[in-house]
């Protein structure tokens, strides 16, 4: 019986002309090819960053919270012991006879709700009564109050209405994870 005669390479392995020749990838990286990439990331970022932070602030544009937050009457105090808030003022006619309702143009100001635990302060300034905290604690609601405090602010008993709830942060059939914050 002839044997064939063993060749130059095992049986698992590929014969010497179709060996391939492996390298990592480290040794292909052109380092001035990625340089240049690299900076290009960097210098998009930055021109991203400038572009969102130089936006024009005016009063036709109120885009964020931090701007309602810099609106409103007394903003330190507003911050700290309550929320800065966007005020609309408006009339509303009721006609019965027919039954119709009007609506007068809403007025928009920036204001303030204090929560419940600082009233002491409208208290100290003597802005509001011991009958009017009194009042508004048995309706379970808090105050609120446009114009500084300096001045003559116009202060109101509010009620915190969350029958309606957010809309935008809660789409019609979503489930609300947060619970309301009271004030």
């Amino acid at each position: 019986m002839n044997r064939r005669p063993k060749s130059s390479y095992s049986r698992y392995s590929e014969p010497p002309s179709r060996k391939s020749t492996k390298s990592s990838p480290l040794e292909n990286i052109n380092y001035t090819l990625a340089a240049i990439c690299a900076g290009i990331f960097i210098l998009g970022v930055g021109v991203g960053i400038a572009l969102s932070s130089g936006q024009t602030i005016s009063t036709q544009n109120v885009a964020s919270r931090e701007v309602i937050d810099r609106s409103a009457p007394n903003p330190e105090i507003c911050v700290q012991f309550g929320a800065s808030a966007i005020v609309s003022d408006l009339r509303v006619f009721v006609t019965l006879n027919p039954f119709n309702v009007y609506v007068t143009q809403p007025n928009m100001r920036p204001g303030c709700v204090l929560k419940r635990n600082n009233w002491s302060i409208l208290e100290q300034r003597r802005l509001i009564s011991d009958n009017d905290v009194r009042q508004c604690k048995n309706r379970m609601n808090t105050f609120g109050f446009t114009g500084t405090l300096e001045s003559s602010p116009k202060i109101d008993c509010i009620y915190q209405n969350d029958s309606a709830g957010n809309l935008f942060l809660n789409p019609e059939g979503a489930v609300n994870p947060q619970g309301v914050q009271d004030f």
